[in-house]
């Protein structure tokens, strides 16, 4: 007779979780962030706020983005109206949007991810799907199954809402489908819209409101997770050792988003970045502790690039080098802050870098790697990575 405990074993892979495969993609319209207040006051009526306008100059001009990729553009804005008016009644139209143009995004990071692993399609065994945009029935997952034609029987996840943390929630369950299913390879994707909370100033509004439309952007991004590679066929870049979530305490009503009628509005307070770093040491700590490592600068970064303020505090608060969080900045200065999607493409960046630079692994020479994101809660997500030989 066969045992439940044999039947469990023969479940679950022999290896850990590896990353296989990185996509992204982004849409065509590129927006320089040194022009964009003017055409952002201008789209939206809204020239004669000068104050307001030389307020959000001065935030475009901190952030250190130098462009960012947005669906919208002005023939959109000006068919939709209510889109930028600061409350008007849009969610319809911005929902028409989201349901079709979100699964394409993303459909487009997949196909390049699926064209580097170069296996069959029929091989996908997961679907894990994550937005902050476009809520229907059947959601995003199913669309994209239908757009890349993935196997019917695919197991789907939806994951709505999560907003910034996403890409760091996905690929914690990614990492326990490809561990607890043998032979799983779970795609992975995540892909955000500013179609959802693109408005026009208002003098009442909270600055937050202003901080959302100076850095998020739009971007998708694509990764395929499994176990156990096939040698000669799948290669690994990144090995997912262990993941964790924490809520940063103190921190309720920090990042708050808020869907209505006139789409989805953000609430931001100041405190975010201290809020961020006077707990990293600790949720540090806490996953590398096992492991014996304390230096934060002897392992790589992949830091989701909240806002210039965040990435800084982090910095000092930690004692990293200035080049320690080169690649979360250069995607925040390419892409502005494309919510879940961040971290994916600074595993992308960072594994293209260490490969042009002769690096002995995938972690730009270094062994142990974090990736760690934040996003409404303060909700944070902590992933402990190790690199692989180049």
């Amino acid at each position: 007779m066969v045992t439940v405990e044999e039947v469990r074993r023969a479940q679950r892979a022999e290896g850990p979780a590896t990353i296989m495969a990185i996509g992204t993609a982004t849409p065509p319209n590129c927006i320089e962030q040194s022009t964009y207040p003017d055409y952002y006051f201008r789209v939206t009526n809204s020239s004669h706020m000068t104050q307001l306008k030389q307020k959000f100059q001065h935030l475009c001009d901190k952030s250190r983005i130098k462009k960012r990729y947005m669906y919208l553009t002005e023939d959109t804005l000006k068919e939709n109206p209510n889109m930028c008016a600061p409350d008007g009644p849009s969610l319809n139209a911005r929902q028409e949007i989201l349901l079709a143009e979100v699964p394409k995004l993303g459909g487009q990071a997949a196909e390049k991810a699926l064209k580097e692993w170069s296996q069959p399609k029929s091989k996908i065994t997961h679907l894990v799907f994550c937005t902050t945009s476009g809520v229907d029935m059947p959601g995003a997952d199913y669309q994209l199954t239908q757009l890349l034609g993935l196997n019917p029987s695919v197991k789907r996840y939806m994951s709505y809402q999560q907003g910034c943390f996403g890409g760091g929630t996905t690929l914690r369950l990614a990492k326990d489908l490809a561990e607890n299913n043998k032979g799983a390879r779970v795609l992975v994707v995540c892909a955000e819209m500013t179609v959802a909370w693109f408005r026009g100033p208002s003098v009442n509004a909270h600055v937050g409101g202003l901080v959302v439309q100076a850095i998020l952007a739009d971007g998708a991004a694509a990764v395929i997770v499994g176990s156990d590679p096939e040698p000669g066929v799948e290669r690994s870049w990144f090995t997912l050792v262990s993941a964790a979530q924490t809520i940063i305490p103190q921190s309720h009503g920090a990042i708050k988003g808020y869907l209505r009628e006139n789409g989805l509005s953000f609430n931001l307070v100041r405190d975010v970045p201290d809020l961020v770093s006077n707990n990293i040491q600790e949720i540090l700590e806490e996953a590398f502790g096992t492991l014996g490592i304390s230096d934060w600068n002897s392992i790589f970064w992949i830091m989701h690039p909240g806002g210039p303020a965040i990435v800084d505090k982090v910095e000092n608060m930690v004692g990293l080098k200035p080049d320690k969080l080169r690649a979360s900045r250069h995607v925040l200065s390419e892409y502005g802050n494309m919510g879940s999607a961040c971290v994916m493409f600074i595993l992308d960046e960072m594994r293209k870098a260490s490969v042009k630079n002769g690096s002995k692994t995938t972690g730009e020479g270094l062994e142990w790697g974090v990736l760690f994101g934040f996003g409404p809660g303060v909700t944070a997500e902590t992933i402990v990575l190790h690199s692989v030989s180049i």
